[in-house]
């Protein structure tokens, strides 16, 4: 396997927070219903993590927020659910692989993505 891309990205709470009740629409274009259901924390560390993952693809333009789904494994494990235009970009480089780790702690929340193929 080799490594395709990387992608990381930081996002503050409140500002996040805030952005969101400021404007409701927003966590509609940015996230499925499923996780819209999340804490606001949750929610600023997958913004986070959908930024990383398209910094990784090369940020290719006319991706698709709902694309990109970050779902939790049985054992708790955060992992992308792809389709659409991020599965397009992804297959068009090869990607096999994509490792995610999220957190949030200290009023940041963060992601980092790496792409193998």
């Amino acid at each position: 396997m080799a490594v395709i891309g990387v992608g990381i990205d930081v996002c503050e709470l409140d500002r996040f927070a805030a952005s969101i009740e400021r404007t409701p629409a927003l966590a509609v274009r940015l996230f499925t219903e499923a996780e819209r259901t999340l804490p606001v924390a949750s929610l600023a560390a997958r913004f986070a993590a959908k930024e990383a993952l398209a910094k990784a693809l090369g940020a290719p333009r006319g991706m698709e927020w709902h694309d990109a789904e970050v779902i939790r494994e049985e054992s708790g494990r955060p992992v992308f659910e792809i389709r659409g235009t991020v599965r397009a970009q992804a297959d068009a480089l090869g990607v096999q692989h994509i490792h995610l780790s999220l957190s949030h702690d200290a009023g940041i929340a963060s992601a980092m993505v790496v792409l193998e193929s």
